[in-house]
């Protein structure tokens, strides 16, 4: 007979399903955790509060599940790191939809150190590769480690630069899959030298959602963040606006303004952004600078809050103010004239009954 798990593995292996739940995203698994204390207790409330939401059965990940993935992801040579459990990177734990589980293959050590994303054209000019490969260098032997997406163009070229000092890697799909194919070379030196970082499950293949919810990541891992080169509605400029909504420094290199590639750095620049031209600029810009990693675990996911139910008039009314259209939280908060927790309680419920959609900027809107 198998051994039980330990307390510490059984709320691993509980929060692994309640993600793996159906309905159940960054966002909701936070406040899941929050409201209930712990992932087993938030289990146990998933079937009433899809009930409440108007669902009648929901879809909820098995033990067996959850095992088989974490054992998948062992035997890679990876491991998972849980929000709101030791080691989660401290300023990522802190976003507003942290993910819940991370994998991750390297040098886990890396989440002790300060940490700069670099970020940029796929399509970089040569002059641009070479200036983020030195500045990634001058970086790292300073002891900040580079974070960046392992994509084309920039973003190799700051992992190649940064190599030797410290760099992690953040991928759009599973741990497992590299893409683009040509950076395989890149992504094992990473292994063996960085650090790759996933939120997908293993076996999963990028898609185009996938990849603004990596660049959160990218910004949400670091104090700041490096543009080189971008054009005025590339995904750089994504992870320079989530770098911006989560509290973090937005740097950009100048460029020509006749090269289509530097548009969008001028334009950040132009709207605020700080000036950077060199590793000196960007530590200036940062100030002190400490560790990422959280020394102990968040509080709130081991106190749980106090629970606000909602009758059906409450409910009726905030159903009432939504529509196809998203709109903030807090707005429905003004309009219903009711306590934010009751708010929060019914957005919760209609999202785990699959009638709610959550945006990016805290809005919302029925599915």
């Amino acid at each position: 007979m198998a051994d039980a798990p330990s307390a510490s593995e059984a709320e691993r292996i509980a929060r692994l399903r309640l993600i793996r739940s159906e309905n159940v995203g960054p966002v909701t698994f936070r406040q899941l955790i929050t409201r209930f204390g712990n992932g087993r207790a938030a289990l146990d409330a998933l079937p009433e509060l899809a009930r409440r939401g108007g669902r009648k059965s929901l879809r909820i990940a098995t033990a067996a599940d959850a095992e088989r993935e974490m054992a998948a992801v062992e035997r890679f040579g990876g491991r998972l790191l849980f929000w709101g459990l030791a080691l989660y990177p401290r300023l990522l734990a802190e976003i507003d939809d942290a993910p819940p589980v991370l994998a991750m293959r390297g040098d886990v050590r890396l989440l002790d150190r300060p940490a700069v994303a670099m970020v940029g054209a796929r399509n970089a000019s040569a002059a641009a590769i070479r200036f983020a490969r030195g500045m990634a260098a001058d970086l790292a032997a300073e002891g900040v480690v580079v974070v960046s997406g392992l994509a084309r163009g920039i973003d190799a070229a700051a992992h190649t630069g940064a190599l030797d000092g410290g760099t992690v890697g953040v991928i759009a799909g599973g741990l497992d899959i590299v893409y683009p194919p040509e950076n395989a070379d890149l992504h094992e030196q990473l292994f063996a030298q960085g650090l790759v970082v996933a939120e997908q499950p293993l076996g999963v293949e990028p898609q185009a959602r996938h990849f603004p919810r990596r660049n959160r990541i990218i910004s949400g891992l670091s104090q700041g963040v490096v543009i080189v080169e971008a054009a005025p509605k590339s995904g750089s400029l994504i992870t320079a606006r989530f770098a911006g909504e989560q509290g973090r420094e937005v740097m950009a290199v100048p460029g020509s303004p006749l090269d289509p590639r530097a548009q969008g750095c001028n334009l950040l620049i132009r709207d605020g952004a700080t000036l950077v031209q060199s590793a000196a600029d960007v530590l200036e810009s940062l100030g002190p600078i400490g560790g990422s990693r959280a020394a102990t675990p968040p509080a709130p996911p081991f106190s749980p809050a106090p629970v606000a139910e909602a009758g059906e008039a409450e409910r009726d009314a905030v159903i009432a103010l939504l529509g196809p259209v998203a709109v903030p939280v807090d707005e429905l908060i003004r309009l219903s004239n009711l306590p934010p927790a009751v708010v929060q309680t019914i957005l919760l419920e209609l999202e785990i009954g699959g009638r709610l959609v959550r945006h990016a900027g805290g809005r919302v809107a029925l599915s």
